[in-house]
């Protein structure tokens, strides 16, 4: 870890946001969309709608208008309706800080909970996208059995201090998607390569 974190140092989310709201909503319209292109749709959605309860008010038609650049633009517009609904009925307007109650609201998984928890909140949360998965199996940081995000979320979080671990995902994270990239990793570039799976299948084929 001590490599990636002299690398990756960097244990912020590149989206934008002000408020564990905007947070929320931008993890939410991420999911297999890039940061990027969220960035440019966010500036505006959150002139319009800054507040759960400005959202609230509003309906998926008009959100649409917003997101629909992003990927599957009609369901993630029906998920920030209703949990921006239920933020205002169920939780006095307030982004709830722990995975129970995150996991409760439209569209928001394990892996958007635990970002929210560690970025939001300051817990020690570990989210795994597929950039994670990807570099503790090919660094071996986890066995083969690990087979699903969660199970790989429990085994790094044995072996990883309790202090590190909502900085140890970004530390991956970066890792994976500027150098230990999913089909042409720079290799040459990684000072793990010794350890890697995937460089000494490499060098076997």
């Amino acid at each position: 870890m001590s490599y990636l974190e002299r690398v990756s140092p960097q244990t912020d989310t590149e989206l934008f946001y002000r408020t564990p709201f905007e947070l929320l909503v931008a993890v939410v319209l991420s999911a297999q969309c890039t940061d990027k292109r969220v960035n440019l749709v966010v500036h505006d959605l959150f002139k319009e709608f800054p507040t759960p309860e400005k959202m609230a008010a509003s309906d998926e038609e008009t959100i649409l208008t917003y997101i629909r650049s992003i990927s599957y633009p009609n369901s993630k517009a029906r998920y920030l309706i209703g949990l921006s609904r239920m933020i205002v009925e169920r939780f006095s307007g307030q982004v709830p800080s722990t995975i129970e109650e995150l996991t409760q609201l439209p569209g928001v998984g394990r892996k958007t909970a635990n970002v929210i928890q560690a970025i939001a909140f300051g817990k020690p949360a570990l989210a795994v996208d597929t950039h994670v998965y990807r570099v503790s199996h090919r660094l071996d940081m986890v066995p083969k059995s690990a087979n699903t995000p969660y199970k790989v979320e429990m085994e790094l979080i044995k072996h990883i201090p309790e202090a590190h671990i909502s900085q140890a995902h970004f530390w991956l994270l970066y890792h994976g998607r500027y150098t230990c990239t999913s089909l042409r990793p720079k290799c040459s570039e990684c000072g793990l390569n010794s350890i890697c799976t995937y460089t000494k299948k490499s060098r076997i084929e």
